[in-house]
């Protein structure tokens, strides 16, 4: 039987503690990996899964991911495939925007159920993993479940941060707690050693089910769950009201899969990358990433040493010394310069496109990108950032999180933010 799914991609709140990458966008439009964005992740993996009835929700500085999903992802006139945005909206049952992840949903779901499908996969739009949708929805529609949840098994210590399910041997969900503290709670969670893989199995500890945010529903089971307009969050409300009324199933996941929700997961996220052996690959020919398509000239290295980094398109490298970092898009950095555990995000342009009238350039006296000499340690570098020669920017772990001029730090990282300049000789 060929079944008909559409995806809801949950564009996410405020992301106050992403902040300051997340001060003029959205969560999913935060630059990933030198060239893609967030939503790039979750939206390639529907597409790899077959699914091409896509809808992201949005609400807080959404320009942003507006803009990339509208250019990047336009399916041919044949394949009825759209990616679509269902941005917040007031209508005459709500005048309120969204209060939370069923809230964001049940506002938007009208528009989907124009499709008339048979199962509704509810995602987020700012997580770190490549999973093959098919194989989760297959088990949802062979055990004729009302609702199936993705779980990965982690490990006691981090179990009490996420939200847990208690499943039996045919993964039916017998029981739900959100963030548990107390030890004797934890313990009634264990996972059974049939729902882990080999891995999971040999490692010795103790694994637990957390959820992960996905979620496959039948349509009518999701309208049912949502009539209630109190309820406003799925792993608060919708899952744990669940337990015992609807056919509820746990999916177990054991690839990687990563919450990019703060600076320090950001940062090392992206430190994990550039090692020899990542943990999330972007070189993987049958599951590409995908994401914009740009015009841009290879990147030019000249005279420089560069060590376990990823350097994308556009940018030029002279003289530099750059060590586990990752270098975005247009990136440019200067002879002597030394960059080590770096996230650059690159520009949006090279120096002169952008002439405001009256104006020779668009150069506030310092050039896109790192100066000459210019030394940085444990630095987040976002997009049209100007840093000027002679600058020093070093590790600030154990520094309680501050706001400074042209920089914040947060997480013990140094965040240079969007179109931020940094005088010569700066000392951070």
């Amino acid at each position: 039987m060929k079944h008909n799914t559409i995806a809801l991609i949950l564009g996410g709140g405020r992301g106050t503690r992403l902040h300051p990458l997340t001060a003029v966008r959205s969560k999913p439009a935060v630059g990933v990996a030198g060239k893609y964005r967030l939503i790039d992740i979750t939206v390639s993996n529907c597409i790899h899964s077959g699914i091409n009835k896509i809808f992201v929700i949005t609400q807080f500085q959404s320009t942003s991911l507006h803009r990339h999903l509208m250019q990047t992802y336009r399916f041919d006139a044949f394949s009825n495939g759209i990616v679509e945005i269902l941005a917040a909206e007031q209508t005459q049952e709500s005048e309120s925007w969204f209060q939370g992840t069923a809230d964001a949903v049940r506002g938007s779901l009208h528009h989907a159920l124009d499709y008339n499908p048979d199962t509704v996969l509810i995602l987020s739009g700012d997580h770190l993993y490549r999973m093959d949708y098919e194989l989760m929805l297959a088990q949802h529609w062979a055990n004729n479940a009302d609702i199936t949840v993705a779980v990965q098994p982690v490990p006691r210590v981090d179990a009490p941060r996420m939200g847990l399910l208690r499943a039996d041997e045919d993964r039916n969900v017998v029981e739900f707690v959100e963030k548990p503290q107390d030890p004797a709670i934890l313990e009634k969670f264990r996972a059974p050693e049939n729902l882990l893989s080999a891995s999971d199995k040999s490692s010795g500890e103790e694994r637990f089910l957390a959820s992960m945010g996905i979620y496959a529903f039948r349509p009518q089971t999701l309208i049912e769950a949502l009539s209630d307009k109190t309820i406003m969050d799925f792993g608060k409300e919708v899952l744990p009201q669940s337990v015992g009324v609807r056919k509820l199933q746990a999916y177990p996941f054991s690839g990687h899969w990563e919450d990019i929700g703060t600076i320090r997961s950001f940062f090392d996220a992206h430190m994990a990358m550039v090692q020899p052996d990542p943990p999330f690959a972007l070189y993987t020919p049958k599951w590409p990433i995908f994401t914009r398509t740009r015009s841009l000239p290879p990147a030019q290295i000249i005279e420089s040493q560069i060590r376990n980094s990823m350097v994308s398109e556009g940018s030029r490298i002279i003289g530099a010394i750059i060590e586990d970092s990752v270098i975005g898009l247009r990136s440019k950095v200067r002879k002597g310069a030394k960059l080590k555990r770096v996230v650059m995000q690159g520009a949006d342009y090279f120096d002169g496109e952008r002439v405001k009238p009256g104006a020779e350039n668009d150069s506030p006296g310092i050039d896109l990108g790192v100066g000459e000499n210019s030394i940085l340690e444990d630095v987040i570098i976002d997009k049209n950032a100007r840093i000027g020669s002679n600058v020093i920017i070093t590790s600030k772990s154990g520094h309680p999180d501050y706001k400074g001029d042209s920089y914040y730090i947060r997480d013990g990282i140094v965040v240079i933010p969007r179109d931020a300049v940094i005088p010569d000789g700066t000392i951070i």
